[in-house]
């Protein structure tokens, strides 16, 4: 790979970096894309689609097949703990602690190649993706009519994985990535000094049991060979140290990879939430907000992409699913595709996902542009 081509998906990436747009607000990087897209001499870009997406389409005549490459811009609600690096967040509270940043620069970095590359022929969409953390990004670019306004016979993704061997591609045979959703276990009693329990109806008693309690739906309603994830992620509750609240409320995420372990999961935590506030005489709501369904590729494009990644990287096919959602998944709704991960090395002090300490492993953009763009190219050949 050209060390010029290499150093330039750096600084573009490090740029990203330093200027992270939140879910939902991801203006800079948006104007940024459409920038750099103008300046390799891209004109059909559009720009606002589905919120901050842009859609950029590379043609040229000869062909009639299409194919999408997707990348995802926002970053996340987390303070960076990189104090030392020259290009941490400039944005306080926010980073780009999965590395959307890494993702939306090799993107741009594959249009480079593809309009480099005479060696092809047909229509390669761009599709650059705002609002992927939770702000439902991927369904809103499809109600906008991403599908019709700009057609494509399949779309391909991918996301940077530590722990796997930096610029090694993982393609899975079918689920890569859960289906999650968020939720929320509201626990009302009754307020009383802290000093009087017998007054109280402790929602603060019912919501640490519940903690506990939860942990059973995984461990004793599901398969042990299912795969599920219940995890307490935030608790709200109390306003004085004297005083026992009237209300505790729970957060959380629940995973799973086959419906049926979404089912039980679900009815499990409405049993148990409501079993535990009849046991301590509170009331108990559980509350869903469905995230993102099982990410599964398709067969042949599961394949394709396989074959695409051996020209460019070492390939592995032996990887299991992760229990991490992704919104990709809208998008196999509606096009056959695949989604693939990309090593970007070790997973040791703090550069696991959603870190404040992660960072984008700059060496793989040049792997994973030259994925994305021998993955169009073979995409178009195909027959």
């Amino acid at each position: 790979m050209d060390p010029a081509f290499a150093e330039t998906l750096t600084a573009w990436r490090r740029h990203l970096h330093a200027n992270p747009g939140l879910t939902l607000a991801e203006q800079h990087t948006a104007a940024f894309v459409a920038q750099k897209l103008r300046e390799m001499g891209v004109t059909e870009i559009a720009e606002g689609f589905g919120g901050h997406g842009v859609v950029a389409t590379l043609s040229r005549g000869g062909g009639n097949r299409s194919v999408g490459l997707r990348g995802d811009m926002d970053a996340l609600p987390i303070e960076e703990q990189n104090a030392l690096l020259p290009w941490r967040s400039t944005v306080p509270g926010v980073m780009h602690a999965c590395g959307h940043d890494g993702h939306t620069t090799a993107l741009l970095g594959a249009a480079k190649l593809l309009l480099d590359d005479p060696a092809w022929t047909g229509t390669i969409r761009l599709v650059f993706q705002p609002a992927e953390e939770g702000g439902g990004g991927a369904k809103r670019m499809i109600e906008e009519g991403l599908f019709q306004r700009f057609p494509m016979e399949r779309i391909f993704g991918w996301h940077n994985w530590p722990g796997l061997p930096a610029g090694t591609i993982a393609v899975h045979d079918a689920a890569v990535m859960a289906a999650g959703c968020r939720f929320e276990v509201t626990f009302d009693g009754h307020a009383a000094h802290a000093a009087l329990p017998h007054l109280a109806r402790d929602p603060m008693v019912a919501a640490g049991h519940c903690i506990v309690a939860l942990q059973s739906v995984v461990a004793r309603n599901l398969d042990p060979l299912a795969g599920g994830v219940v995890s307490i992620t935030v608790v709200e509750g109390g306003e004085a140290v004297n005083q026992i609240p009237r209300r505790v409320v729970l957060k959380g995420t629940a995973r799973w990879l086959l419906p049926s372990a979404g089912e039980a999961i679900r009815e499990g935590m409405h049993r148990v939430a409501q079993g535990i506030a009849a046991t301590f005489g509170v009331e108990a709501t559980v509350a869903w907000k469905i995230g993102v369904d099982p990410t599964v590729n398709h067969p042949a494009e599961r394949d394709l992409a396989a074959e695409a990644a051996a020209t460019v990287a070492p390939v592995r096919r032996d990887m299991p699913p992760a229990m991490t959602g992704e919104d990709f998944c809208w998008f196999l709704k509606e096009v056959p595709g695949a989604f693939v991960w990309i090593g970007n090395g070790p997973a040791e002090d703090g550069r696991e996902l959603h870190h404040p300490r992660y960072d984008f492993n700059d060496a793989i953009l040049p792997v994973a542009s030259g994925f994305l763009a021998a993955t169009a190219k073979r995409a178009l050949a195909a027959g």
